[in-house]
């Protein structure tokens, strides 16, 4: 490829993301608007799009079934209530994942007086952790296990993981979101969501073993 051919292919691509975004920027745009006006047939198009995605987190999340269930309703009767609040700042999915990780903390803390972060920051520091490690270069540890086994196994050892490293992991492979954005939704430090990513990767292999 010549010298030009590069360069046109790499405006096109830029131009491809630009389009992209603005997409996604109106798309938003519209949601936060129908919010607003409480449009009766939105919510249940959103639910629609958006139900095995949340559903995934919230049993990533809290391990349970029936739990997560129940925090499946009650998170888009939040939709409904505070819709009005969403402002199209950032991605709705990021939105709604936010208000699903808040109601699991909610629900924790009723139960033991303590947040999801302080229950295992209590157990572990991330960023002193003798077994921290940087991710290499390339594919992530995950995305080679997710080529070599199969889904249904690497799902039962991300359970075996504690929630605030399968969550990271959760939101990065299955829900692609960026590392700023899973800053946004669990409200930690950028830095401290890359411990626990790499955490999370680097517990993968022994997990895996023991499904």
């Amino acid at each position: 490829m010549g010298m030009f051919s590069t360069i046109f292919a790499a405006r096109s691509v830029a131009a491809t993301q630009a389009a992209e975004r603005e997409l996604v920027r109106q798309e938003n745009l519209a949601i936060s608007a129908g919010l607003r006006r409480q449009d009766p047939g939105l919510l249940d198009q959103l639910i629609v799009r958006f139900q095995h995605r949340l559903m995934r987190y919230l049993l990533y999340l809290t391990g349970n079934r029936e739990e997560s269930e129940d925090l499946f309703q009650e998170v888009w009767m939040r939709v409904l209530v505070c819709g009005g609040q969403y402002d199209a700042k950032a991605r709705f999915d990021t939105w709604l994942l936010t208000i699903a990780r808040n109601l699991v903390i909610d629900q924790r803390r009723k139960r033991s007086a303590q947040s999801l972060d302080e229950i295992i920051e209590n157990a572990h520091n991330d960023e002193n952790s003798p077994e921290f490690e940087l991710a290499a270069e390339g594919p992530s540890p995950l995305e080679n296990f997710a080529a070599e086994q199969d889904r249904t196994r690497l799902a039962a050892a991300m359970m075996h993981l504690e929630p605030i490293y399968r969550e990271v992991l959760v939101l990065r492979f299955h829900e692609e979101l960026s590392l700023e954005e899973i800053a946004n939704v669990t409200k930690s430090p950028l830095s401290t969501v890359k411990s626990r990513l790499y955490r999370g990767l680097a517990l993968m292999k022994p997990a895996l073993a023991r499904v």
